[in-house]
């Protein structure tokens, strides 16, 4: 049996890698993992040797000590691997195969499954629906940016790669389908892009770039970016989006310059609670501003898709309601303005197949938009760094030396 390392939560602003355990059909306890959930046997699980795992905004947030995560959380949750071993109830998936994992975690067999919202399956999380790999509240399951990880369902949860060397070409690509993707999709079709659209997304980080590179791909006409970081905003420009400098002003404004109307048809929320004002306040944390902000420049009938991370809990929130998740949005204008809303979980598996076989046939360069960058997994203290101080870039963690192979 190989050894395993991981890359490990040790407490506000700091992230180690150590040694930790082989991943087994069993699912123990420790770090994070729900009572409900030790002891619970996974014959239906595979276990994966990592060829991709990335940095995620999502796991900033816990990082910074901004939720309730316990310290010693293996860390991680977009995950691309090998499977080298099969429990007894896997039928489909064989050992050998490349793989994109859902960051969701999904049972494929509760009511929500069924009706393709595995963002809220039923049966993984003990507390309440939706699960993910290495995150806070979410039952326990062993977090991804490790050498090896166990995947549970495996035959419902794998997209199988179909040409392993076609794939390995475009691994940076493909390493992105396991979340931002997804999510950067989701949230532009819940906001209802659509061709000749016009579209504004708050946040420039890897998921804003993402929706912005799928805002694209639907057919939008005009995708603005709107940030504070000036190279992030560089970074929307490279593959044809306008940008907003939020620092400077409210977008309002400086989307009509663009436009030459103050509305877009769409908006995304790529941002989530850890929101800052804009202008004067811009070093501020105002926790509702994108929100409000969306429904200011949305017009009347439109939608807001929201794939932005919003938490029950939030320690480090600027506010005793913000703490417990409640924000002064103004609801009052969206429903003036007969928005719609959508929230929660990418159901990532509504989209992956089709998002794979755009980057195949090369109809999109999502690697390149969100600048995926490759580390060593022992550099991922060094990437988490990079990335809380503003990096335009999408670490990918190499925990096996495959990647470089690949390029």
């Amino acid at each position: 049996m190989p050894g395993n390392k991981g890359v490990i939560y040790e407490g506000p602003g700091k992230v180690e890698v150590h040694e930790i355990d082989y991943p087994g059909f069993e699912l123990k306890d420790g770090p994070g993992v729900n009572p409900a959930n030790i002891g619970r046997k996974l014959p239906h699980a595979a276990i994966l040797k990592a060829v991709a795992t990335n940095i995620c905004g999502s796991d900033q947030h816990m990082v910074r000590g901004r939720t309730t995560a316990p310290q010693g959380l293996v860390l991680g949750h977009e995950i691309t691997g090998e499977v080298v071993e099969t429990g007894p109830g896997v039928e489909f998936i064989k050992k050998g195969d490349l793989v994109s994992v859902p960051f969701n975690i999904a049972c494929g067999r509760c009511r929500n499954c069924k009706e393709g919202n595995t963002g809220i399956c039923e049966n993984v999380n003990p507390d309440r629906p939706g699960s993910a790999y290495g995150y806070v509240d979410m039952g326990g399951w062993v977090g991804g940016q490790a050498e090896y990880v166990l995947v549970p369902y495996a035959d419902w949860n794998l997209l199988k790669f179909p040409d392993k060397d076609q794939a390995m070409e475009k691994i940076l690509d493909l390493a992105m389908l396991a979340d931002i993707f997804p999510t950067g999709f989701h949230g532009c079709v819940t906001a209802g892009v659509g061709p000749g659209s016009t579209v504004y997304i708050a946040g420039a980080g890897p998921v804003g770039l993402a929706a912005a590179a799928s805002a694209h791909l639907l057919g939008a006409a005009v995708v603005i970016v709107g940030d504070l970081n000036k190279e992030r905003l560089d970074q929307a420009r490279s593959f044809g989006c306008e940008t907003v400098n939020v620092a400077t002003g409210e977008p309002r404004d400086q989307i009509e310059q663009i436009l030459g109307e103050p509305e877009v048809d769409c908006a995304v929320d790529a941002v989530g609670f850890e929101a800052r004002g804009h202008g004067r306040e811009a070093e501020v944390e105002r926790p509702a501003t994108v929100l409000n902000t969306l429904m200011d420049v949305t017009r009347a009938g439109g939608a807001l898709g929201i794939p932005g991370l919003y938490v029950t809990g939030d320690p480090g929130a600027s506010d005793e309601a913000a703490k417990h998740g409640s924000l002064s949005i103004r609801i009052g204008l969206g429903w003036a303005k007969s928005h719609s809303f959508a929230t929660g979980q990418c159901p990532v598996m509504r989209y992956n197949r089709r998002l794979m076989q755009a980057i195949l046939h090369d109809k999109v360069q999502i690697a390149k938009a969100v600048n995926a960058t490759a580390i060593g997994l022992d550099e991922a203290p060094r990437g988490y760094r990079e990335f809380d101080e503003g990096a335009a870039k999408k670490y990918v963690l190499d925990p096996n030396g495959m990647l470089p192979k690949a390029a």
